[in-house]
């Protein structure tokens, strides 16, 4: 009899494309696209952050210090979860150096005068510690203006500001840098410019620091920047952009 033919079935096991790669690019495309979402979240945070918030977050990262902060706490972790609560660590102290806390201590003061006293303007001016010193920002709103429209003729409310300053800082010692600033909206009316609006604007703040008491050898520049340093970048032709801002200088700066 003719023998029957065997009958081999083979079994071919196909290599998926996943199998060499895996899953993992998934996972790192995920951590991805979170980074990316945080960090448009902290950009549009920072966007909507006052100038005055904006000046302490600049202060705190600029003077923290880990070390040290670690060493303050007797050993313990920078974030020490504690009942489910993570601790941040508070900045180290400002050293009284260079005067750099009665430079602070100026700030408050001069804040705390301004909310007091003037109720009704205290929107229009803000007051921050940087590196130069103690900065004040005289700013325009919408129908309170602090100059007359292309003139460089302070109104009455600028003077209240001005005169109020005065009253903090006409018995110190340190030298003062009045700045005028424009809108980028145009401006030209014969041969003036933003240029010399800003310019002769800063220099009518100091004609009022003077008529106020405050020594002129104290003055140490008078600058006019146009539009060139708007305080709200996002949009360069907000009013708040007009600006007279007058620095007390810390000590030993000229």
């Amino acid at each position: 009899m003719e023998e029957k033919a065997r009958v081999i079935i083979k079994k071919v096991k196909k290599k998926s494309h996943e199998g060499a790669h895996g899953g993992s690019w998934k996972v790192a495309y995920a951590d991805f696209v979170t980074a990316m979402m945080a960090f448009f979240l902290l950009l549009w945070l920072l966007a909507m952050a006052a100038p005055e918030q904006k000046a302490s977050l600049s202060e705190y990262f600029t003077e923290f210090n880990v070390f040290e902060s670690k060493s303050q706490s007797s050993g313990k972790s920078i974030l020490e979860k504690s009942a489910g609560v993570i601790e941040v660590p508070k900045p180290k102290p400002l050293p009284p150096v260079a005067g750099r806390t009665s430079t602070e201590e100026l700030a408050r003061k001069m804040r705390a005068s301004i909310d007091a006293q003037l109720q009704s303007l205290k929107n229009q001016v803000f007051v921050d510690a940087t590196k130069e010193g103690v900065r004040i920002q005289i700013v325009d709103n919408e129908g309170s203006e602090i100059f007359r429209l292309g003139s460089d003729e302070p109104t009455d409310k600028a003077r209240q500001i001005i005169r109020l300053v005065c009253e903090n800082i006409r018995d110190r010692d340190n030298r003062i840098v009045i700045e005028g600033h424009t809108d980028s909206a145009p401006f030209k009316s014969g041969q003036k410019t933003n240029w010399e609006l800003s310019t002769s604007r800063a220099s009518a703040a100091r004609r009022e620091l003077e008529n106020n008491g405050v020594d002129p050898s104290r003055i140490a520049r008078v600058i006019g920047y146009a539009d060139q340093e708007p305080l709200f970048k996002e949009n360069p032709r907000d009013l708040r952009n007009r600006r007279i801002s007058i620095i007390l200088l810390q000590e030993g700066q000229r």
